[in-house]
């Protein structure tokens, strides 16, 4: 049996803990609810922390920033344009007496090529410019490593007489001039230095006997020039006996073919490869820089196929003889 003394006990016990619980709730009314501890939270149990404020700008002008480096890009290629064709004049105005009687008599025009080894090649060019089925026929007579400086080893206008004969020759193309840029020495065994004045009268009088050879062959004769050559040095010679030759040919009546302009870029300079009319490269020049490819070939003799071309027609048509339909520039395959 619990005694009265412990029931009273036990409820004045119960009675100061509701009295101590509400004034603990009413104090924290009375506070806004802040504790006056301080509570440390466990690891887990903390909130995140608030997000990092940004400082406030800078009260000076802001430095600018570096510039970035542009992005690479792949250039595109742009089309190449073929220039316009250089117009290379030929002045001619000689009596084409071989030219004339093989019209009247109804047969090929001959054309004979004499010169070096550019001649070979000037040779190969209008062999295919001026096909046999175009009424032509394009003989070779150009020899390599030889010149008129080179007396002593052959004779041109001998040796080159010699294998004519009795063969008429309409047109004769001389190409010679790359192995003569040297000096010379004359059958009295005094010599001359290249494009000096002894040098100019040794080789002038050869060249003015060689062309008076092919003329009593009843040939007209045209005169081609030497390109532009890719040694500087080399060039300069080449130019000056270009030079000398046109001279020349204007006092004996020869048409002197320039095929300089059709050698060079739009600088004036050696060029290797040419745009042709589609603007698609093509290769122009030899490896060694003095002679010309195929293709340089058939560039620097069409201008001379078309005055050849038209000095045939021309007579053709004084003749009465019919013409043979010409395809221009078309190569013989």
């Amino acid at each position: 049996m619990v005694s009265p003394v412990r029931l009273l006990l036990d409820r004045t016990a119960v009675l100061f803990l509701g009295v101590a619980a509400g004034a603990a709730i009413g104090y924290a009314f009375g506070t806004g609810n802040q504790s006056q501890q301080s509570v440390v939270l466990a690891p887990e149990a903390a909130p995140p922390p608030p997000p990092a404020v940004a400082p406030p700008p800078p009260t000076d002008p802001a430095a600018p920033e570096p510039e970035k480096p542009a992005e690479q890009t792949e250039a595109k290629p742009v089309p190449v344009q073929a220039p316009p064709e250089v117009p290379v004049t030929i002045a001619d105005d000689q009596p084409q007496p071989g030219l004339e009687s093989s019209v009247r008599q109804g047969r090929a025009i001959r054309i004979g090529v004499f010169g070096d080894s550019f001649g070979d090649g000037v040779w190969s060019g209008l062999y295919r410019l001026l096909p046999a089925s175009q009424g032509y026929r394009v003989e070779k007579y150009s020899q390599q490593s030889t010149g008129f400086t080179r007396y002593k080893r052959l004779n041109l206008e001998n040796h080159d007489e010699g294998r004519l004969g009795d063969q008429p020759v309409d047109i004769a193309v001389i190409s010679f001039g790359a192995n003569d840029a040297q000096g010379v020495c004359g059958d009295d065994g005094k010599c001359g230095a290249l494009m000096s004045s002894r040098w100019q009268s040794i080789i002038g009088g050869r060249v003015e006997s060689y062309v008076a050879m092919l003329r009593r062959h009843g040939a007209s004769v045209y005169w081609v020039g030497l390109p532009v050559m890719r040694d500087h040095g080399f060039d300069s010679d080449t130019n000056a006996m270009n030079a000398f030759y046109r001279s020349l040919m204007g006092r004996l009546g020869v048409p002197f073919v320039d095929i300089r302009p059709l050698t060079v870029d739009a600088q004036g300079q050696y060029e290797a490869y040419y745009p042709d009319e589609t603007g698609a490269p093509k290769l122009l020049r030899a490896n060694d820089g003095v002679h010309m490819s195929m293709n340089g070939y058939l560039r620097i003799t069409k201008p001379l196929a078309a005055r050849i071309r038209e000095a045939t027609e021309s007579a053709r048509q004084q003749q009465g003889a019919p013409s043979v339909a010409t395809t221009p520039d078309r190569p013989q395959s």
